[in-house]
């Protein structure tokens, strides 16, 4: 095939790709996804673990 047939493919995608990269607007926040998503996992685990010692405690407090 023709080198300037794969040129324009090439091209072609390119200007694509990146008209696409341009309009989307999420670019560069992953960072802060990332750490927010890491607190709140962290602060699910604190509750849990307090809910687990409060249930465990009364369990615990329970005599027949």
């Amino acid at each position: 095939m023709n080198m300037q047939f794969w040129y324009f493919i090439i091209e072609t995608e390119l200007r694509r790709v990146l008209r696409r990269a341009r309009t989307e607007g999420d670019r560069g926040d992953a960072a802060e996804k990332v750490i927010t998503i890491g607190a709140m996992v962290l602060l699910a685990i604190a509750a849990m673990a307090i809910i687990y010692n409060k249930v465990i405690a009364k369990a615990e407090g329970i005599s027949f």
